[in-house]
């Protein structure tokens, strides 16, 4: 924790980029006083940072031999001469040499078309498996949220998810499903999830501590 004492009249409490804590505070407040309203703001304070973790953007240069993530693995980058497809994944990430300059755009429309196919088919799966009916699947480019469940049971699910592992895929899958059941996060919210994915703990807590990766 970092103290910035100046000529301000209030306290602000700021989680930095790589989740440190700034204390911004009026020259004369006590050190107590912090300590008191950091206590006061504990839950606060672990909220933010673990949401700065899982939103911290991961960085690309697409360069060759640059790792991509694909169902929790990662694939190397090869640039390559002669292909009919912009991008094909095999044993590696194989991208058309001559379309290097648009090789974010080729990227993201590849997850996209990936998304679309494969979590849908499971949400489907899953929703006819626990006997709940979503109206629509719509895969998004949200950058804050895994996934969403509209009050009229539509289910939205961002690109990115298809770059983590299939179990968390399908806990996010869960988790929005139970929605068209219960449609807030109340104990019984929970405990419904918990029926449909035992294990779903351990999976937030990975998608929380790993999915700053999946991104751009």
């Amino acid at each position: 924790m970092k103290i910035v004492r100046s000529k301000r009249k209030t306290i602000a409490l700021v989680i930095e980029s790589d989740g440190s804590l700034t204390v911004r505070a009026p020259l004369r407040f006590s050190r107590k006083k912090i300590e008191q309203l950091l206590v006061e703001k504990t839950d606060w304070i672990l909220e933010r940072q673990d949401w700065i973790r899982q939103h911290a953007t991961a960085v690309h240069h697409f360069e060759a031999g640059e790792q991509f993530y694909y169902l929790g693995k990662t694939y190397p980058l090869v640039y390559v001469d002669h292909q009919v497809q912009p991008l094909i994944l095999s044993e590696s990430f194989l991208l058309k040499r001559n379309l290097n300059i648009r090789a974010k755009e080729i990227f993201i429309a590849w997850y996209r078309d990936q998304a679309r196919h494969l979590i849908c088919e499971r949400a489907s799966k899953l929703a006819n498996q626990y006997k709940l009916t979503c109206k629509d699947i719509h895969i998004t480019g949200a950058r804050t949220r895994w996934g969403s469940c509209s009050i009229r049971g539509t289910l939205n699910f961002s690109w990115r998810l298809v770059m983590a592992p299939i179990e968390v895929i399908d806990y996010v899958i869960i988790h929005e499903l139970a929605h068209l059941k219960i449609h807030n996060h109340s104990t019984e919210y929970w405990d419904y999830v918990e029926r449909l994915s035992p294990n779903y703990r351990t999976l937030r807590k990975w998608l929380k501590e790993n999915g700053g990766r999946f991104s751009f």
